[in-house]
């Protein structure tokens, strides 16, 4: 199968991933058929201070998303850091 043009998504951030990047919101290039895998090693690449957040979740168009999901161009895509209560 041929890959077409490249395309990005855009992630929304949220608590420590959002402190590690200072943004709320990044865009992230992907090829077409890029799954949730791909999206967090993009991420890793551009921020290498996220690689070390355990447990982050992806949420896709509001429920959360396996490693294995196909990602698409006009998916709502957030990272869920994981929540210390106390």
């Amino acid at each position: 199968m041929e890959l077409l043009m490249n395309s990005s998504v855009s992630v929304l951030l949220f608590g420590v991933t959002r402190d590690l990047t200072g943004q709320s919101k990044v865009s992230v290039p992907l090829s077409e058929e890029a799954r949730v895998a791909d999206l967090l090693s993009q991420l890793n690449q551009q921020y290498p201070a996220l690689a070390g957040i355990r447990s982050l979740l992806v949420a896709v168009n509001g429920e959360y998303a396996e490693t294995d999901q196909i990602l698409h161009i006009n998916d709502e895509i957030a990272l869920i850091p994981p929540v210390s209560g106390g």
